[in-house]
């Protein structure tokens, strides 16, 4: 859905103006179907830098997303390939910049109203949040709609880019019928060589993609997925992306330039087993609870039997086992040098692992609920610390959590979590860690 950049280029990156040649597809107006005539976009570095190459885009016949798309029921969504069909929540994981990489994408019950073309459209509404090692690095609404042949296009998205816990700019912020026109990010049916712009708001995100193949059988956190699609994408600084396209996931992998990987752990409710937590799980959640309150080598030993024994009961997806090894022995690693900051950041992403795995068995509600918990443990460690930019990112995190969760909560409950989070963020804005931990203590109580 967006382009990622190393941590230290975001900014450049993503508020570099895009130099375009003569008429560049959809440049010139914010509405109507993109002009077919041949593009030369020129290539921006990672650094922002300009440059005078073009980018090897597709011959224009190969582009299926032309043609002006008519939105009658827009928010029923039914194409397979696109996450807003009917995936609640999906976690990626994988290492993006040499450090831990986490996402969070989850589907909202808001409904947004964009104009595109004079008309009013009704769009669906995706929330993403990436963490790089534990901490919010980016939060983007996204909004979709599909198009009476099936299409589903992309409306705009409100992009946040963190630093340090707060906001350091919007860059990548787009609106259909402000920015641009809008952007296919699903054909309806799709083949090998169809091309289509995902992305398509020359002077702020640009992506083009070619579909490789389709109806490949690929693995899944829990087995074979059949009907996924193989993609490259370009991007504006000319790099290229690899992505699988799965029913049921969405983008199920991303292999992008040099080492960075993305994956999905797992989707709700595609991966979803019947029946409750097994009692593994919850001795290891057990576990890591107390190691959140206090990483002492016992509790740390503890968490690390109780994931050997779950492992040894249920199935775990292989990138899962992989991001809980390499967190565990980080931590056990922190512990025995007492090193402070490293001890919270390795258990902060412990803990995040662990309520992934409960995705499986647990309503999303329940578990969006535990996560609420979990933030209000680590800014309780942070602000022992008065690490005043982690509690930010902790401010962050417990709001687009509730967000998610809000709806679910008892009125009178609702508002008391509410009180607490304007509290907690009032002190985090100040940078005032003695009251940041007095509205956690606050917020715990509520919750």
């Amino acid at each position: 859905m967006r382009t990622r950049y190393p941590a230290a280029a975001v900014s450049a990156a993503l508020a570099a103006t895009l130099a375009t040649g003569a008429c560049t597809a959809g440049a010139g107006a914010a509405s109507g179907p993109p002009s077919a005539s041949t593009d030369c976009v020129r290539v921006v570095e990672e650094n922002g830098k300009k440059t005078d190459e073009c980018l090897p885009l597709a011959p224009e016949q190969k582009r299926v997303d032309l043609a002006k798309p008519v939105f009658s029921r827009p928010t029923e969504i039914t194409n397979p390939l696109h996450a807003s069909s009917r995936i609640q929540q999906v976690i990626y994981d994988g290492h993006v910049d040499g450090k831990p990489f986490r996402t969070e994408l989850t589907l909202l019950p808001d409904i947004k109203t964009i104009t595109v073309d004079g008309e009013q459209v009704r769009a669906r509404t995706l929330q993403y949040v990436s963490f790089s090692d534990g901490r919010v690095q980016e939060v983007a609404t996204d909004w979709f709609a599909q198009a009476d042949d099936g299409s589903v296009w992309y409306l705009g998205e409100d992009v946040f880019n963190y630093e340090n816990g707060v906001v350091e700019n919007t860059s990548g912020t787009w609106r259909a019928g402000k920015s641009g026109p809008a952007a296919m990010i699903m054909p309806k049916a799709p083949k090998a060589g169809d091309v289509y712009r995902p992305e398509n708001s020359p002077g702020t995100v640009f992506e083009e993609v070619t579909v490789q193949a389709v109806g490949q059988t690929v693995p899944g956190p829990y087995g074979p997925v059949e009907g996924a699609m193989r993609t490259t994408e370009i991007n504006l600084d000319g790099t290229r992306e690899n992505k699988v396209v799965a029913p049921g996931y969405g983008e199920l992998t991303i292999d992008e330039p040099g080492p960075d990987l993305e994956a999905i752990s797992l989707a709700v409710p595609t991966d979803v087993a019947p029946g409750p937590a097994p009692a593994e799980l919850t001795a290891l959640s057990a576990a890591v609870r107390a190691a959140h309150v206090e990483a002492t080598d016992a509790a740390v030993a503890k968490v690390r039997a109780a994931w050997d024994a779950y492992r040894a009961a249920d199935r775990v997806p292989p990138l899962l086992v992989q991001q809980m090894d390499r967190d565990l022995d980080s931590l056990t690693a922190a512990v025995k040098a007492r090193d402070a900051a490293l001890v919270r950041g390795a258990v902060l992403r412990v803990a995040q692992n662990d309520l992934d795995l409960h995705l499986r068995h647990d309503p999303l509600a329940a578990v969006e609920a535990a996560r609420m918990a979990l933030w209000a443990r680590q800014a309780t460690l942070d602000g022992a610390a008065r690490d005043t930019g982690a509690i930010a990112g902790d401010a962050t995190s417990l709001e687009l959590t509730w967000d998610r969760v809000k709806d679910h909560m008892d009125p009178d409950r609702a508002a008391r979590i509410d009180a607490a989070l304007k509290a907690l963020r009032e002190a985090a804005d100040r940078k005032d860690a003695t009251a940041a931990q007095q509205a956690t203590a606050r917020l715990a109580s509520a919750l």
